[in-house]
């Protein structure tokens, strides 16, 4: 009987999700199956040989290697001394992961419902330090917490991007890796914040290798993205980007909410300017596509200075004057971002050829991440990037 019930509430979910979209738009949700807890956490974890990624995620970069995440099958592993040629040296499996930051070579990474951390100071023996179990809980099936509902593909519209919509934010830190603009983990002064879909949670990393839960935060449902910025964190939803204090990290304190139509969109923050990107697509209903800037000079008071038209613009990241913005099947754009009011007339190069998803505008290279691989540019030159190589997924 309680089989049967929760499978009927997988039904329901999936056949009530459909049912409001165009199906000429959307492509097929999948689920694959139904596992108890217990079945969960006996997953294989753990580092396997070098393979090549079937889909890309998540990308981060520490020290000298790039992260790429394969959502809910792991993280591959390069090393990327040389951007023009990085090496595959190995593949941490992690079932149900789709997120990752590291810390004082420390990695962590969501493992379905749970947080795992592992010790990467030795890239050749990769082990798992700790479990922090149930701190993600929207896997749970409603009213059945024995059991998790989890499935590989989501319903995602036609001409965009298949990966999970998540990615990481940098924290400034030098002990700590840098990542993009997706965000849902994100490191400041020794604390880890996450995000899920209604909340943020803290963890304390003090001891990296052993992190800690604090609490969660409800925030409201449509939580997307985190993004780091001096001592303010900057959460994006689908309805608007919250910024909360983090003066006492411990206990984050929410300044004030930019509200905007209902969308998908990622946030970084540069200076006294918020740089936020809403577009049509995968579950955003009655969205643009645009880019928006916001003067967060006062942060309690958050203000539009500027809006921009985009094709179906994602993931986006700054560095000095210039912008990076990732258009989904539309390519890649750089802009000069000088003048605030005079950004869309400043666009300094488009690439339509590569499918971007995210960006990182890192120390050796411009990474951008999309459906089918991970590129990396020399971008000394923001109106001439160079390819230096392309990571291929398997197709």
């Amino acid at each position: 009987m309680k089989k049967n019930l929760i499978n009927a509430v997988l039904f329901l979910l999936v056949f009530a999700v459909f049912t409001n979209c165009k199906k000429d738009e959307y492509e097929i949700i999948q689920i694959v199956k139904m596992i108890s807890v217990e079945q969960m956490r006996a997953l294989p974890v753990g580092m396997t040989k070098a393979v090549q990624a079937k889909k890309t995620g998540k990308i981060y970069i520490y020290n000298d290697y790039l992260f790429i995440n394969e959502p809910n099958e792991g993280i591959h592993i390069y090393n990327n001394v040389n951007p023009s040629a990085p090496v595959n040296v190995g593949f941490l499996q992690i079932p149900g992961n789709v997120d990752l930051a590291i810390h004082n070579n420390i990695l962590y990474a969501d493992n379905f419902i749970d947080l795992l951390a592992f010790d990467i100071s030795n890239m050749s023996s990769i082990k798992q330090v700790k479990r922090v179990t149930d701190v993600f809980n929207q896997f749970y099936l409603p009213g059945a917490q024995k059991y998790l509902y989890i499935y590989k593909d989501t319903l995602v519209k036609k001409q965009t991007y298949k990966g999970v919509i998540n990615d990481l934010a940098y924290s400034g830190n030098s002990s700590s890796g840098q990542g993009g603009s997706m965000a849902r983990f994100t490191l400041m002064n020794d604390y880890l914040y996450t995000v899920g879909v209604n909340n943020l949670s803290l963890f304390d990393v003090k001891t990296a290798s052993n992190p800690t839960f604090l609490k969660a935060i409800n925030l409201g449902w449509g939580v997307e993205t985190i993004f780091p910025y001096e001592s303010k964190l900057f959460i994006g939803t689908n309805r608007g980007m919250h910024i909360f204090s983090a003066t006492d990290p411990a206990n984050p304190v929410q300044l004030s909410t930019y509200s905007h139509i209902f969308a998908c969109d990622p946030v970084v923050v540069q200076g006294k300017y918020a740089y936020v990107t809403l577009r049509t697509g995968n579950m955003c209903r009655q969205a643009s596509n645009q880019l928006e800037i916001v003067d967060i000079e006062d942060p309690t008071k958050p203000k539009q200075l500027a809006v921009y038209p985009m094709q179906n613009p994602h993931g986006l990241s700054t560095s000095g004057d210039h912008l990076f913005l990732c258009e989904g099947n539309y390519g890649i754009k750089s802009f000069n971002i000088a003048n605030k009011t005079k950004i869309g007339d400043n666009m300094l190069q488009h690439l339509s050829n590569i499918k971007s998803f995210d960006v990182i505008a890192g120390p050796k290279s411009l990474i951008v991440t999309g459906e089918d691989g991970v590129y990396q540019f020399n971008y000394s030159d923001a109106a001439h990037l160079k390819q230096l190589s392309v990571i291929k997924v398997q197709l």
